[in-house]
């Protein structure tokens, strides 16, 4: 199964089981809660450039 690294806190979630995903700039990504797909979209471009913080809150 494909692997993705959820831009927000860094877990490793399983793409094809995700329930969690948002598109943005034509790419998928993908979160392992809401929380991080939430804090993601607020501010995507600082997480695209930073890196995972961990998870929010």
């Amino acid at each position: 199964m494909a692997k993705a690294i959820d831009p927000v806190c860094g877990m490793e979630v399983e793409t094809q089981t995700a329930q969690y995903k948002t598109v943005y700039k034509g790419k998928i990504y993908y979160f392992c809660s809401n929380m991080c797909k939430v804090e993601f979209e607020k501010n995507p471009d600082y997480y695209l450039t930073k890196g995972p913080q961990g998870m929010p809150g």
